[in-house]
C-alpha cells in the first residue's frame, strides 16, 4: 500500500525536478548581466544652482538623492532589515525559510500576511523585471537574486536597494524620503522617523504619513517592535520612539535662493537641448546669478511694490472668518488655505484694541500690531484716491479678519538710534513689476525677478511682458542723432507742436510731462529732464526710418516698432530683457551683447558637459587679425576663440557721449534721487508712459546694467505722480546699493576721437578759459564747435571759425 504511494511521490518529484531543470535551462541564458548593476544609472532630477552653489530648484518626476551605504545611519539600515528581510546578511539571496513560513501562513489563514521576498529579490525585481505576478517572473526573480548575491557584496546590494526603492510622494530612495517627509538629511533622522521610512515599502502610496497618518503610525509601531525583537534597539529607546509624535509633512526641495522665474527659464532651455532626458539624467545646471544679488533683487522689488501699494490705501482684509468659541487652539488651522505669498504670511485677527491689534499666525504665534504698523491704512477710494486717516484700529480691522503681516525693521535716520522693529499690517500688492540685471561685458544675468511672487503668477514679466518703455526709449533716439551730425551741445526747440499726418489716428498734440516748455534746449539738458518735444523734433529731423534702422542695431525688432513719430516717446512695445540688453551697449563701449543665464552644465558625477562661451564687449577680439597684421601665434588664437567678439551697436564715441549725457539724468535730472548712492559712475534714464501706465528705470555703470519695470498686468494707470522716478527708481536704488557695495567706481573712459572742451551753455559755442558760466562738453573731434567738420545740426549756431587759441581742451 505504501510502496505505490512512495513511487508515485518519487515520480512526481522527479517530474518536478526535470520540469524545473528544463525551465532553468530555458531561463538562465535570458538572465541579464549583473555587472550592469555596478554601473547602474538611477533616474535623477535636474538641479539648478546659482553661480556660487546655492540651490535654486529641482525638476523631475522622481525625487532622488542617492547616498553611499556609508552615509546611511546604522539605525536606518536595521529598521529596513527588521521590516523587510531579517536574515539579509545570512541567506544567499533567497530566504527559503521565509518562503516556507509565508506558504504555511497562506494555507492556514488564506491571507497573505508574510512575504517571502528578500531585499536582494526586490533589487532583482526593481532593476530588471516587471511587476507582473506569474510563476515565470518569480522564477527569474529567484535566479537573479542568487546571481546577484554571487557577484555583489551585501552592502552593495543594500545600497542599490536603499537608493532605488519607491517610498511614496515622488520620493525614490531613503535620501529623498528623509527630505520629502521630514525636510532633513539622513544623519538627522530620529529612531521613530527611521522606522516610519522603513515601513513605507509595503504600500508607499497609501501607507505614507501624508496620505494616511493613522495607518502609517501603526506600521511604524510594527517596525519598532521588530527592531526590539531583533535586539536592534533597547527597551528605553523603543518606548521613547513609540511615544514620539509623528511630525511628517510634505517638504519641497529646500530652495536656498529665491529665483523661480530664472529656474523656469533654465528648465525650458534644458528641455530644448536635451529633451525629456533633462529630467532624468541628474544634470547640475549652474546659472550666472549669485545668491547675494538675487536675494537683493527679490527684496528690492517686493519692497518697492509694497510701498506703491501702501501709497494707494488699504483694500481691506482678505477674508472674514468666524472664530470657534472657546477654542483658540483651533484658530491657527483656519489659516491653512492662506499660504505665504511674497514673504508676507497670513494672520487671523483675534482682538482689536483702541490703537493696536492682536493676531495669530498659522504657526500658532500670537503677535501684536502697534499703531505704527496700522496708521498707514487709509481706505482705498479707487486707484488714485484714499479716504481719511484712521484714528482707531476698529476703523481698519475687526475680529476674524484674515490679514497679511510683515515684520518691519525701520531704517534709522542719520545720527539717530535705531528704532525697535515691529509687526506691520500689509496686503498683497495688485501692482506687478520686474527687475533684471546684466553684466555689461558679456550679458551674464546677475539677477532676475519676473514678478512679486512665482506662486501667485508664473508669468515672467522680464521676458514675456510686452510693454511701452515710454521715455526709457529716448536714449536710443538721441544716439541716432549723435550718429547724424548732432552733438550733446546741439540745440533743439522745446516748444508745442501739432501733427496731423498719415499713420496717426487723429490730430496729435504731444506735451511735456510738466506741461511747461523751455524753448531752444541743448540735447544734454533735454535728455536729463526728459523733454518730449525735443525727442519728437529730433526724430522728425532724422526721419522715422533712420531712427528705426539705428535702434534695431541694439536688438529691437524693427518690424514691431511703430512707423511714426510717436516712437520718439517709446510707444513701441518691448520687454524689460530687451531694454536692459540694449542699455548694456551704452555701458560697455557700444557692443550688442546677448543675455545668457546658464554658465555650465554638469553631469551627476561632476563632469562638465558644456560651458557658456558668450560673445564679449571686446575691441581686441573683434576680428581674426592682430593689431599690426602679424600672424597669430597659437596662444593668441586660443584666447580669441575663447572670447568671441560681440557685434557693435554703436561706435565707442557715441557710447561715451550717451553715458556722459545719462550721468546728468542722475546728477541733475529726473533721477536725482539716485545721488543718495554717492557714486559718480552711475548713468540711466527714467521712463513713464501716457497716463502713467508703465514706470521704468534703466541705469548702469561700467560693470552692471539694471532695468526695473512697474505696472499692472491688465494695463491701466498707476495713478497721478507714479512716474518712473517714483515707482521704479527706488527699486533700482535699493538693488544697486547692494549690488555695488564695496565695489570701486567704474566709469567709461573717453575713447580715442573724443575731446572735452569748455562751451557757453547758452550758445553751444566754445568758451574761453575766462568765460563765466562755461561748462564742459564732450564731442567727437570733428564735431567740436568751430572745427572744420562741425555743422549746425539741430539749430546750433554755425561756428565758422576754429576754436579760440585760449579754449581749454581736456582729455
Amino acid at each position: 500500500m505504501l510502496r505505490p504511494l512512495f513511487y508515485t511521490l518519487l515520480a512526481l518529484f522527479a517530474l518536478a525536478v526535470v520540469a524545473t531543470a528544463a525551465l532553468l535551462a530555458r531561463v538562465a541564458p535570458q538572465l541579464p548581466d549583473i555587472n550592469s548593476l555596478k554601473e547602474v544609472k538611477l533616474q535623477m532630477p535636474m538641479r539648478v544652482f546659482t553661480a556660487d552653489g546655492s540651490l535654486i530648484g529641482e525638476f523631475g518626476e522622481k525625487r532622488r538623492n542617492p547616498v553611499a551605504i556609508d552615509e546611511v545611519p546604522l539605525q536606518l539600515k536595521q529598521a529596513f532589515i527588521a521590516a523587510e528581510d531579517e536574515r539579509f546578511y545570512e541567506h544567499p539571496g533567497v530566504d527559503w525559510m521565509a518562503i516556507v513560513r509565508a506558504a504555511v501562513e497562506l494555507l492556514k489563514s488564506h491571507q497573505k500576511r508574510q512575504g517571502g521576498s528578500t531585499i536582494t529579490m526586490q533589487v532583482a525585481r526593481n532593476f530588471f523585471l516587471s511587476s507582473e505576478k506569474t510563476f515565470d517572473r518569480k522564477l527569474r526573480e529567484i535566479m537573479l537574486a542568487i546571481k546577484i548575491e554571487r557577484e555583489l557584496r551585501k552592502d552593495e546590494i543594500l545600497e542599490l536597494y536603499l537608493n532605488k526603492i519607491f517610498l511614496g510622494q515622488r520620493a525614490y530612495g531613503v535620501g529623498a524620503a528623509a527630505l520629502v517627509y521630514y525636510g532633513k538629511p539622513l544623519a538627522k533622522l530620529t529612531l521613530a522617523e527611521s522606522a516610519m521610512i522603513a515601513g513605507l515599502p509595503k504600500a508607499p502610496s497609501s501607507l505614507n504619513p501624508v496620505a494616511d497618518p493613522a495607518a502609517s503610525l501603526a506600521r511604524r509601531g510594527y517596525v519598532l517592535r521588530r527592531m526590539l525583537e531583533l535586539e536592534f534597539v533597547s527597551r528605553e529607546a523603543f518606548d521613547q520612539a513609540m511615544a514620539s509624535l509623528e511630525t511628517a509633512s510634505l517638504h519641497g526641495q529646500p530652495s536656498e535662493t529665491d529665483a523661480p522665474y530664472l529656474a523656469e527659464m533654465v528648465r525650458t532651455a534644458m528641455e530644448e537641448r536635451y529633451g525629456t532626458a533633462a529630467y532624468t539624467e541628474g544634470f547640475r545646471v549652474y546659472t550666472t546669478v549669485t545668491k547675494p544679488l538675487q536675494d537683493a533683487a527679490v527684496r528690492s522689488l517686493r519692497t518697492g511694490l509694497s510701498d506703491y501699494d501702501r501709497r494707494h490705501g488699504y483694500r481691506g482684509p482678505e477674508a472674514q472668518l468666524a472664530l470657534p468659541v472657546n477654542a483658540p487652539t483651533q484658530w491657527p488651522s483656519l489659516l491653512a488655505p492662506y499660504q505665504t505669498i511674497g514673504g508676507l504670511p497670513a494672520a487671523l485677527v483675534t482682538a482689536v484694541s483702541t490703537q493696536s491689534v492682536t493676531a495669530v499666525t498659522a504657526a500658532g504665534e500670537s503677535i501684536e500690531i502697534p499703531w505704527s504698523g496700522l496708521v498707514w491704512a487709509r481706505p482705498q477710494r479707487g486707484n488714485d484716491a484714499v479716504g481719511a486717516a484712521p484714528r482707531t484700529a476698529s476703523e481698519i480691522l475687526k475680529t476674524g479678519d484674515v490679514i497679511r503681516i510683515q515684520y518691519h525693521v525701520p531704517v534709522p535716520a542719520k545720527g539717530k538710534p535705531a528704532a525697535e522693529p515691529y509687526w506691520r499690517l500689509t496686503q498683497l500688492p495688485v501692482v506687478e513689476g520686474a527687475l533684471v540685471s546684466l553684466a555689461v561685458a558679456d550679458g551674464a544675468v546677475q539677477s532676475l525677478v519676473g514678478g512679486f511672487d512665482f506662486a501667485r503668477s508664473k508669468f515672467n514679466r522680464v521676458t514675456q511682458a510686452m510693454r511701452q518703455p515710454g521715455s526709457n526709449f529716448k536714449p536710443f533716439v538721441y544716439s541716432a542723432a549723435l550718429d547724424h551730425g548732432f552733438t550733446p551741445a546741439s540745440f533743439v526747440n522745446d516748444a508745442p507742436i501739432v501733427f496731423d499726418a498719415p499713420g496717426l489716428e487723429s490730430v496729435w498734440r504731444p506735451e511735456n510731462y510738466t506741461g511747461t516748455y523751455y524753448g531752444p534746449t541743448r540735447l544734454r539738458d533735454a535728455l536729463a529732464n526728459s523733454r518730449n518735444l525735443v525727442s519728437i523734433r529730433l526724430m522728425r529731423e532724422l526721419g522715422v526710418e533712420t531712427v528705426i534702422s539705428h535702434v534695431s542695431r541694439f536688438g529691437f525688432d524693427a518690424k514691431s516698432l511703430p512707423q511714426n513719430l510717436s516712437l520718439a516717446l517709446g510707444t513701441g512695445e518691448t520687454t524689460p530683457l530687451t531694454i536692459v540688453s540694449a542699455y548694456a551697449a551704452f555701458a560697455n563701449g557700444g557692443f550688442r551683447i546677448t543675455p545668457y543665464f546658464i554658465s555650465r552644465v554638469e553631469g551627476p558625477d561632476g563632469r562638465v558637459l558644456e560651458t557658456a562661451a558668450p560673445a564679449r564687449a571686446c575691441d581686441e577680439c573683434t576680428d581674426g587679425t592682430a593689431a599690426e597684421e602679424e600672424p597669430l601665434d597659437i596662444d593668441d588664437l586660443k584666447q580669441q576663440q575663447a572670447k568671441p567678439a560681440a557685434p557693435r551697436a554703436i561706435d565707442a564715441q557715441n557710447a561715451f557721449m550717451m553715458y556722459s549725457m545719462m550721468k546728468d539724468v542722475i546728477t541733475r535730472g529726473t533721477a536725482r534721487r539716485a545721488t543718495q548712492l554717492n557714486r559718480k559712475d552711475l548713468a540711466g534714464k527714467t521712463g513713464t508712459t501716457n497716463d502713467q501706465k508703465d514706470a521704468w528705470f534703466s541705469g548702469f555703470n561700467g560693470k552692471i546694467v539694471t532695468t526695473v519695470w512697474v505696472g499692472f498686468d491688465i494695463v491701466k494707470p498707476l495713478g497721478g505722480q507714479e512716474t518712473g522716478a517714483r515707482a521704479a527708481l527706488p527699486v533700482w536704488i535699493d538693488y544697486m546699493r547692494e549690488a555695488l557695495q564695496d565695489t570701486p567706481e567704474t566709469e567709461l573712459v573717453p575713447p580715442p576721437g573724443i575731446v572735452t572742451v569748455r562751451i557757453d551753455p547758452d550758445s553751444g559755442a566754445v568758451a574761453g578759459v575766462s568765460s563765466k558760466g562755461a561748462v564742459l562738453e564732450s564731442f567727437r573731434e570733428r564735431d567740436v564747435p568751430g572745427s572744420s567738420g562741425a555743422g549746425s545740426a539741430g539749430g546750433q549756431a554755425p561756428q565758422d571759425e576754429a576754436p579760440p587759441a585760449d579754449a581749454e581742451q581736456l582729455f
